[in-house]
C-alpha cells in the first residue's frame, strides 16, 4: 500500500474518534473587523483571520471566500496586498485567512509538495476546510458560494482543496501557482517551478476527479499568471487550466468523453489601466463558464494589481481581487 493510501486508510480510521475544535483568541468582533483563532485536529494547528464586513447582521447569509497566503506571508500581508477586506466591505462577504505556522514551515509557504497534503480528509488541507466549518458554525454563510482562492503556495494549495473537496468550494483561483500533484516531494516541487511538472495534466485531471470521490460536480477555477514569473515557470499555469478542463471533462457526466473541451470558447486580448497588456481565455460548456485563464504580458510573480505597500504586487497590472470575485460571482452550486 502506498504512503498515501496508508494516511488516507489512516484518516476514515479516526475520523469518527478524534475531535476538532476552534479556539477563540477574542469574541466575535462586530462588523466591519477582525476575528482572530485557531483550529486543532489530529492533522495540527493553525491559527487564522476571519474578516466580518461592513454592515453584517447576525442571521444574514453571506458568501465566504478562503484567502491563501502566499511564501513569506501572513493572513495581514496577503489581505494588504489584495485589498479583499476592502472588496468584502464593497461586495457583502465573509473572509477566512488560514495561516501557515513557522514550525510547520521555516517560510510560511504551504506544504503542497507532500502526499500527507494532497488527499481528502487529512494534513493541512483538512485544517483548512475545518477552519471553515468552524466559521459556518458560528456565522451566517451561504453554503452555495463558499469559494477559495491564492496566491503562489496558497495558489497549489487552492489546487487541492478544488481538487479534494469540491463538495465544499463552489469555484477557485489559481494565483501564480501549479497544478494539483504537480510535485509529490520536496525536490520535484523545485523541478515543477522551474520547469514545469514532470506529470501529464490530463492524468491529474482525473487524479483531482477521483480525490473527491469522483463526483459528477464541476470546479469552476480561474488561473492567473505573468508571463515573466521566474519564480513559478508560466507553464504552470498552463498546466493547471489543462488539468481542470479535464477534471471537468470527467465532472460533468463521469466519463472522459471532450464533453468539456480543451479548446477555448472565446480569447480575448487587453490592457489594463496600469499598461499590461493580457489575454483572456474562456473555456465554456453547456452555457457555464468552467475554466478562465489570464495570462499577463510582462508580470513577474505576483498579485495583478495588488498594493504596492507590499510585497509580491503588480501595481500595472490588471486587479486580481476584482478579476477573482467577479469569476466566482458567477457560480453558485
Amino acid at each position: 500500500m502506498s504512503v498515501t493510501r496508508k494516511v488516507s486508510a489512516l484518516s476514515r480510521a479516526v475520523v469518527g474518534l478524534c475531535v476538532v475544535f476552534a479556539v477563540l483568541a477574542a469574541a466575535p468582533a462586530q462588523a466591519g473587523s477582525w476575528v482572530h483563532g485557531s483550529y486543532s485536529s489530529i492533522w495540527g494547528t493553525r491559527s487564522f483571520q476571519l474578516w466580518v464586513p461592513t454592515g453584517y447582521q447576525p442571521g444574514e447569509k453571506l458568501p465566504l471566500v478562503v484567502g491563501l497566503h502566499g511564501c513569506l506571508q501572513n493572513p495581514d500581508q496577503f489581505a494588504g496586498l489584495s485589498r479583499l477586506n476592502e472588496k468584502a466591505d464593497a461586495e457583502r462577504f465573509l473572509v477566512l485567512y488560514p495561516n501557515q505556522a513557522l514550525f510547520s514551515n521555516a517560510t510560511q509557504c504551504w506544504n503542497f509538495m507532500f502526499s500527507v497534503n494532497q488527499e481528502r480528509g487529512v494534513g493541512e488541507p483538512s485544517l483548512i476546510v475545518g477552519m471553515v466549518q468552524w466559521v459556518k458554525s458560528h456565522y451566517a454563510v451561504d453554503e452555495r458560494r463558499v469559494y477559495v482562492g491564492g496566491v503562489s503556495a496558497g495558489a497549489v494549495m487552492t489546487s487541492i482543496l478544488m481538487a479534494c473537496y469540491s463538495d465544499v468550494f463552489t469555484a477557485g483561483m489559481v494565483g501564480a501557482g501549479a497544478m494539483y500533484k504537480a510535485a509529490t516531494t520536496a525536490s520535484g516541487s523545485l523541478y515543477a517551478m522551474t520547469f514545469g511538472s514532470i506529470y501529464s495534466p490530463d492524468d491529474r485531471g482525473y487524479d483531482a476527479w477521483a480525490c473527491s470521490g469522483r463526483p459528477r460536480r464541476t470546479v469552476p477555477v480561474l488561473v492567473v499568471h505573468g508571463t515573466d514569473d521566474d519564480v513559478v515557470n508560466p507553464i504552470n499555469g498552463t498546466q493547471t487550466v489543462r488539468q481542470f478542463l479535464q477534471t471537468n471533462d470527467y465532472g460533468d457526466d463521469g466519463a472522459d468523453n471532450n464533453s468539456v473541451s480543451n479548446q477555448p470558447t472565446r480569447v480575448v486580448n487587453a490592457t489594463s489601466p496600469g499598461g499590461r497588456g493580457y489575454t483572456v481565455r474562456d473555456y465554456v460548456s453547456g452555457g457555464v463558464l468552467r475554466v478562465q485563464q489570464y495570462e499577463i504580458q510582462g508580470m513577474g510573480h505576483a498579485w495583478p494589481g495588488g498594493d504596492p505597500a507590499f510585497p509580491f504586487a503588480d501595481p500595472a497590472g490588471p486587479d486580481g481581487t476584482t478579476l477573482m470575485w467577479d469569476f466566482f460571482k458567477q457560480h453558485s452550486r
